[in-house]
């Protein structure tokens, strides 16, 4: 395969690649009609027609619907490929630029064949200083230069080699039956990993077509197959969902508990609708679907990137009340990070995750215990763990952030079962169920925080015995939480993350409440980006 050249960079347009992969997915709804369509003709035959003829026609038209089933795998991963392949030239076309940007600066002019030379006009010949540091210079941006186009011959190659698999696989079957054996929800990563690799490429789309329900869930296997999983599950959860709400409504009259219900159920349709929405988009960054679960309140991870092919990874996990009904709400926010990376470092390839896969409380007197924080541990280090299983290439850097109780559910994972993080963040924290940074196992100084000089949380300071029995009903908080005494500055759950002592490092936020970290011109917002950047 020959390499990309330079004015063919300069001239790619990476968002066509991604306009062709979304027609690619979009092509599964016709699919899933079409098989819809046979499984209803099928029915209608087994109805009014017996005998061997009737049954050979009958199973005859069960294959071509598992034929035309295992081919939506196919055309979602087509959308992965092109989608990555836009992602990849993104990054190496921003490489270039900036080069040229650089030999500019330097007096130096690039050529249409990426040559690089002096430019007479700005460095004169008889300048022997200037013309030996513009020689430094011009062999600096030549390896950029080369490194932009090589990112982008690399990308290339990587997506025409999956191509060609695919288009042989048309051939030769989409999918085969892998070996008995299943690893089961909540196995380690590790393992997980371990199992997947063991198998083919039609093996693992069986899997994907056959038992999605299974691999969309399990940390450990790769995103891309997870994504293509919890796709194909979407028509489940919205089925699951409208059947809920059609036994609510049966209910005459409905009730003050069933109208409750029923309002729960609608912003869960209405968040499912709005996620779905943004997953065929095909807009950048593509988002991938990573675990959803409409029950109770409701759940959902969402990645806006391709975290196991990206050099920085954000992980997001919200606070109090979040749910599947505003899971979407809380997807902008991990995207306004990940805009703000991209903003300050366009040649690198970042990842933002939303972790909604626990029961955050819903009310204050929940907010008040640690119990919910501690029960979703097993889950948030189970997923980071899973990434870095997952991940191609050389280790990305991975960035956990907790808001509000989400911060609670980061600090007390980390301390009981350790996280599978380069950083932590924590805003709008009441406290991580810590007393000092050196507890969170993550490297000395990158223990990160902020709060707002208005933010409520900032008053939450423990409350006296009295309160704490009120509201939790159990052993005093400080107790529970292993607290080796006051210092003056804690909060709910432990010493103030945002205050010196603790630890941390701090960078200062603009005033914008409790929930403002992500607007738009307040210093924090920078400040998150820059951490997951490293810098």
């Amino acid at each position: 395969m020959s390499s990309v050249g330079y004015r063919q960079l300069w001239a790619v347009d990476p968002d066509g690649w991604r306009v062709a992969g979304a027609a690619w997915a979009g092509l599964t709804g016709p699919v899933d009609r079409r098989v819809d369509g046979l499984r209803t003709s099928g029915g209608r035959l087994r109805g009014g027609w017996s005998g061997p003829a009737a049954t050979a026609a009958d199973t005859r038209l069960a294959g071509l619907r598992d034929e035309l089933a295992s081919i939506a795998p196919a055309l979602i991963e087509v959308d992965q490929v092109l989608a990555e392949l836009a992602g990849r030239l993104t990054v190496a076309k921003a490489r270039l630029v900036d080069a040229v940007a650089r030999a500019d600066a330097a007096g130096l002019l690039v050529d249409r064949s990426g040559g690089v030379r002096v430019d007479p006009a700005r460095v004169r010949p008889s300048d022997r200083a200037g013309t030996t540091a513009a020689g430094v210079a011009a062999d600096g941006v030549a390896a950029a230069l080369r490194a932009a186009l090589d990112g982008a011959t690399a990308a290339d190659r990587v997506a025409a080699d999956r191509l060609d698999e695919l288009a042989r696989a048309a051939g030769t079957g989409w999918a085969s039956p892998p070996p008995p054996g299943r690893p089961a929800f909540g196995t380690a990563p590790a393992l997980v990993g371990a199992w997947w690799s063991g198998l083919t490429p039609a093996q693992r789309r069986w899997l994907v077509g056959r038992e999605s329900a299974l691999v969309g869930r399990l940390d450990g296997v790769p995103v891309a197959a997870r994504d293509q999983a919890n796709r194909l599950q979407l028509d489940v959860w919205r089925t699951e969902l409208l059947a809920e709400r059609r036994r609510l409504l049966s209910r005459v009259p409905p009730g003050p508990l069933a109208s409750i219900r029923l309002r729960g159920v609608a912003g869960r349709l209405a968040g499912l609708e709005a996620l779905a929405g943004r997953l065929t988009a095909g807009g950048a960054p593509r988002a991938y679907l990573l675990g959803l679960d409409p029950a109770g309140e409701g759940r959902a991870v969402v990645a806006l990137g391709d975290p196991d092919h990206a050099d920085r990874v954000l992980t997001y996990v919200p606070g109090m009340t979040a749910g599947l009904d505003d899971a979407p709400g809380e997807l902008g926010r991990a995207a306004r990070v990940l805009e703000r990376c991209t903003a300050l470092a366009p040649g690198e390839r970042s990842a933002a995750v939303l972790w909604l896969d626990y029961d955050a409380p819903d009310q204050l007197a929940e907010a008040a215990s640690a119990g919910q924080a501690r029960d979703a541990g097993p889950a948030l280090h189970r997923f980071q763990e899973g990434l870095r299983i997952s991940h191609d290439g050389p280790p990305a850097r991975q960035t956990v952030l907790g808001h509000s109780y989400g911060s609670l559910v980061v600090g007390v994972t980390a301390r009981e079962h350790g996280l599978a993080a380069d950083a932590l963040v924590f805003v709008g924290s009441p406290g991580v169920g810590a007393s000092h940074a050196t507890e969170l196992g993550v490297p000395p100084g990158q223990v990160w925080a902020s709060s707002a000089p208005d933010d409520v949380i900032r008053a939450a300071r423990p409350p006296d015995e009295l309160g704490r029995r009120a509201l939790l009903g159990a052993a005093p908080l400080a107790g529970v939480l292993g607290w080796p005494g006051r210092t003056g500055h804690e909060l709910w759950f432990g010493h103030d993350p945002a205050d010196p002592g603790f630890g941390g490092r701090v960078f200062p936020s603009g005033r914008g409440r409790h929930t403002g970290y992500w607007e738009a011109g307040n210093p924090a917002l920078d400040g998150m980006a820059r951490v997951v950047l490293g810098w």
